[in-house]
């Protein structure tokens, strides 16, 4: 007599994933739509610098990780001595510089690019992160991994293709025809250069977790005290004038609050996915978020036309995104590779 199979349960590390990953995808949607809103509301006075707010973001993500150092007790901080403190943090310098070059490097390139060609473009960051977990994690992709990749920049961007014409009350407006070569190629540049850092501080941040004693809260302390200062440097090389002029604080509001919290839960909440799942799957969440930010778009804001091309598009994720999550090892073994992605 066959015996009945009996599907087991999520694991506890499973659940983690799973949970992680939702909060990513949700947080990061709203952080966008927010940010988009304190955009093209109207002010009475200048707009906040988006300096400022990096550097506010890293702050209370340091105060945040010291507090709950505080509350759950941590000691592996007491494991190492205070010279290897500081060379670990100067480790964390690396990609903590790499994603203060993002933060400065997306404002470049979205002031030569349209937020279209942006989006489709910044999502070269997941093959990216592919080639460097391959390069520096010894990481094997499955033919049927490199394929979901593959989907993915597809289905990303058939999703984008409907928001290339910006409609409203005047009509509808090819951005893309009124730029020049020379601001693409700027805008281009600044973008590949974003992937390229993206990938590899991600492969990095998360080969520096995965092989680290400490606790996840300390390495987040250590992150957050580099981006602090790399947020200052940046402040001061372009926004001084401004800053002496009308503060440090000049536009802030409760929104603008909002995002600055956001953004600092966004950074602890990257660094529980890379922990407990892997840079890849960090990078179909941001992907998904896309495709969220776009239905709330249509469904709220009244700005998105969607037809057949997007509803394409968002099934082209959704596949791509099932097909990396499958393992067909672990569904008939019960396990998967240890060696595979």
């Amino acid at each position: 007599m066959l015996q009945q199979k009996i599907p087991r349960g999520l694991t506890s590390m499973e659940k983690k994933k799973v949970v992680s990953l939702a909060t990513l995808v949700i947080q990061t949607t709203c952080l966008v739509l927010t940010i988009r809103y304190s955009r093209i509301a109207h002010v009475s006075g200048p707009r906040y610098l988006t300096s400022t707010a990096v550097i506010l973001s890293e702050v209370i993500k340091l105060l945040t990780c010291i507090v709950m150092l505080v509350s759950t007790g941590d000691t592996s901080l007491y494991t190492s001595s205070a010279r290897e403190q500081v060379l670990e943090t100067l480790r964390l310098a690396v990609p903590a510089g790499l994603y203060t070059l993002q933060n400065n490097l997306q404002f470049v390139a979205v002031s030569n690019l349209d937020a279209a060609t942006f989006q489709v473009t910044y999502q070269l960051k997941i093959l990216t992160t592919a080639m460097f977990s391959v390069l520096f994690l010894r990481r094997q992709l499955a033919n049927q991994k490199w394929a979901s990749l593959v989907l993915l920049t597809a289905g990303v961007a058939l999703v984008q293709l409907p928001v290339t014409h910006s409609c409203n009350g005047d009509g509808c407006v090819n951005t893309t025809d009124t730029m020049g070569s020379a601001s693409w190629m700027t805008g281009l540049s600044a973008v590949i250069v974003m992937c390229l850092s993206s990938g590899f501080a991600g492969v990095y941040f998360e080969k520096v977790l995965k092989s680290s004693k400490q606790s996840l809260w300390i390495r987040n302390v250590q992150l957050a005290v580099s981006g602090i200062i790399f947020g200052v440097l940046c402040a001061s090389y372009s926004d001084t004038e401004a800053i002496l002029q009308d503060g440090f604080f000049q536009g802030y509001n409760v929104l603008t609050w909002l995002i600055v919290i956001q953004q600092a839960a966004l950074g602890l909440v990257v660094s529980v996915v890379i922990k407990y799942a892997d840079n890849i799957l960090k990078g179909f969440a941001s992907a998904l978020s896309i495709v969220l930010s776009c239905l709330v778009s249509y469904l709220i804001f009244r700005d998105l036309t969607i037809n057949f091309v997007f509803l394409l598009g968002a099934a082209t994720v959704t596949a791509a995104t099932f097909l990396y999550s499958f393992d067909p090892s672990q569904r008939l073994n019960g396990h998967s590779k240890s060696d595979m992605v």
